[in-house]
């Protein structure tokens, strides 16, 4: 399923959102955590990526961002992942997983045998104060409404910590309200 949002402006400022394909919980232990967080770090040092607020759940991640060409950004970030992710599950045998991922893949991407991101990244240009700091409370909030945590800083794979004052997982670029 291809996405209708797309990035129509460079160096502006977009919630994007990501899933792993049939919504298959990926992101359960440290290890496939850390390769979301790496690249995330990479991207932000390398890339000229700036990452004002993320959240990763189990099966999604969602960021709010900015950056010189960032489509192109975001799909090396998804094809560094998927590959890493690919990498991780062979390596610990993780044949349910890979099976899934084989299963699952679209038919028209004949170069790989299996497809960890869906199509697409959900980016939404965010065009003022009032709706930044309503995604930034959504994807906060994400892993409280899913009951992983009583409180968004109780999160360890969030930005909320960060915003708390508390020693996150990655460095983000925070923004001051």
């Amino acid at each position: 399923m291809r996405t209708r949002y797309k990035i129509v402006e460079n160096d502006r400022v977009y919630f994007i959102t990501s899933t792993i394909i049939e919504w298959l919980p990926v992101f359960t232990r440290k290890p496939y955590f850390d390769i979301l967080i790496n690249a995330l770090s990479f991207t932000r040092s390398q890339k000229g990526f700036k990452l004002y607020a993320y959240v990763i759940m189990d099966n999604h991640f969602h960021l709010i961002g900015e950056g010189y060409n960032l489509g192109k950004t975001i799909k090396e970030f998804k094809s560094l992942t998927a590959r890493e992710i690919i990498k991780l599950a062979e390596q610990e045998n993780k044949g349910w997983l890979l099976n899934q991922l084989s299963f699952y893949k679209q038919k028209h991407k004949v170069a790989s045998t299996h497809q960890v991101w869906q199509e697409g990244y959900q980016p939404k240009q965010i065009s003022s104060e009032e709706m930044l700091r309503q995604k930034m409370d959504y994807l906060h909030h994400n892993p409280v409404r899913a009951g992983l945590a009583e409180k968004p800083e109780d999160w360890l794979y969030s930005s909320a910590r960060n915003y708390a004052g508390l020693p996150g997982v990655l460095e983000i670029d925070l923004l001051v309200f």
